[in-house]
């Protein structure tokens, strides 16, 4: 096999330094109880599928897995990013609502940040976290495409991590907005179908590098 050039975005897939990390899949977006058909049809019939398909396959090879879920450090959500309080974004500790869905719920030893901002690297210790474990190359799926993926992508991508986003394990409340913040973002990262991230995580080792 071609070795790739180190810097690439183009990498191959290397267990021990790759994560997915799994954004805002949580009952507060995708429950029923929020009435929003179109989305509703998205989240439960394509992105969550996706993303279990994914969490089956980076499980497999013994990759990193991460979830942040939106959820208060604090009973009446002082801790909350003052956009988060202008926004009325207030999802009470250790709430079903902050609970990630039963569908794709995390594994006794994997990490669940809470987050109380858009960015995943702003309010959590994520950053601190991926350099202890070895991560190079951060896989982002979830919720929302247009928000905390968008942040989460960029961000990323300025503290030195290889970005992918999985494209259709991601969704905004609607199609024009998920595509438009593709196209806003795309310089800062890969972008893969699941089948290709799937097939990917599939058919490269590390002794392929």
């Amino acid at each position: 096999m071609q070795k790739l050039p180190r810097l690439s975005r183009e990498r191959l897939f290397l267990p021990d330094r790759s994560v997915l990390l799994v954004i805002d899949a949580q009952n507060a977006i995708c429950s029923s109880a929020v009435k929003r058909p179109a989305f509703d049809k998205i989240a439960n019939e394509r992105v969550i599928p996706n993303i279990k398909a994914l969490l089956d396959a980076f499980r497999h090879r013994g990759a990193e897995v991460i979830f942040a879920v939106m959820e208060n450090l604090t009973q009446d959500g002082r801790d909350r990013s003052l956009d988060y309080k202008l926004s009325g974004i207030s999802i009470g500790r250790g709430s079903w609502e902050a609970k990630v869905v039963d569908a794709i719920a995390p594994q006794p030893d994997e990490i669940v940040l809470s987050k109380t901002s858009s960015s995943v690297f702003n309010s959590t210790i994520a950053d601190y976290l991926l350099r202890n474990i070895g991560i190079e190359d951060v896989f982002v799926v979830g919720f929302f495409t247009d928000q905390c993926i968008d942040h989460a992508v960029r961000d990323g991508a300025d503290r030195g991590y290889f970005m992918t986003c999985v494209t259709d394990a991601c969704a905004a409340e609607t199609e024009a907005q998920h595509e438009a913040a593709l196209n806003c973002f795309k310089g800062y990262c890969r972008m893969l179908s699941t089948a290709d991230a799937l097939r990917l995580a599939a058919t490269s080792h590390p002794t392929d590098v």
